[in-house]
């Protein structure tokens, strides 16, 4: 597993169904407590709905995966929700569906539409990026050089993490091809520079 996709931006979707509102809130998130304080923040921000319905997926396999129906006819709310997340194929995102009730039944097919459709508005609305497992590597430079040789390396295609300033300048770049990471920052630096290997990380692509 060396990418996966998740949501591009926090969002919101909405639909109304014989009077019955279905709003989904739809948050990135990167742990399961995470998830439950949307939950719990929700519940108390709309005291005045029925339902809090919930799923999310966590994790680059998307090995987490919970769901809940808060109240509602079992299978009619969080497992669609969760099947709409599986669909879209994203991942480290929460959806909590509030439910206003409008005063008349929905029938279970009805609830499982409406509650899919909500999720399916938002995610309409958050759009999709891919995260990339890149290999880190740490550059040692002096002061003088440092700017130019962070401009060319973004100019390759190096993402650059992270950069400290002391007696020296330590940059940390990240690479998906890191067969070409030292010969890259040799070309750059004119040999004068080295990529030391300092761990991995995931990152937004875009």
């Amino acid at each position: 597993m060396t990418s996966y996709l998740t949501i591009a931006r926090d969002a919101h979707g909405e639909v109304e169904v014989k009077n019955s509102r279905f709003r989904c809130t739809l948050r990135r998130v990167s742990s399961e407590e995470a998830a439950r304080a949307l939950v719990a923040a929700l519940r108390k921000e709309h005291w005045d709905a029925r339902h809090h319905c919930s799923a999310f997926v966590l994790g680059p396999d998307s090995a987490l995966q919970r769901s809940s129906d808060d109240g509602e006819p079992a299978g009619t709310a969080g497992a669609p929700m969760l099947e709409v997340l599986r669909g879209a194929a994203v991942s480290d995102v929460a959806a909590v569906v509030t439910r206003w009730f409008g005063g008349t039944l929905l029938g279970a097919g009805g609830l499982v539409r409406a509650y899919g459709d909500a999720v399916r508005a938002a995610l309409a609305e958050a759009g999709t990026l891919r995260r990339d497992l890149v290999t880190e590597f740490a550059i040692s430079l002096d002061h003088g050089s440092a700017g130019r040789v962070e401009s060319e390396l973004r100019a390759r295609g190096l993402v650059v993490l992270d950069s400290a300033y002391g007696d020296r300048v330590r940059l940390v770049v990240g690479s998906t091809t890191p067969g070409s990471v030292g010969p890259l920052v040799a070309e750059v630096t004119g040999g004068r520079a080295t990529a030391e290997p300092a761990g991995e990380r995931w990152v937004d692509a875009g």
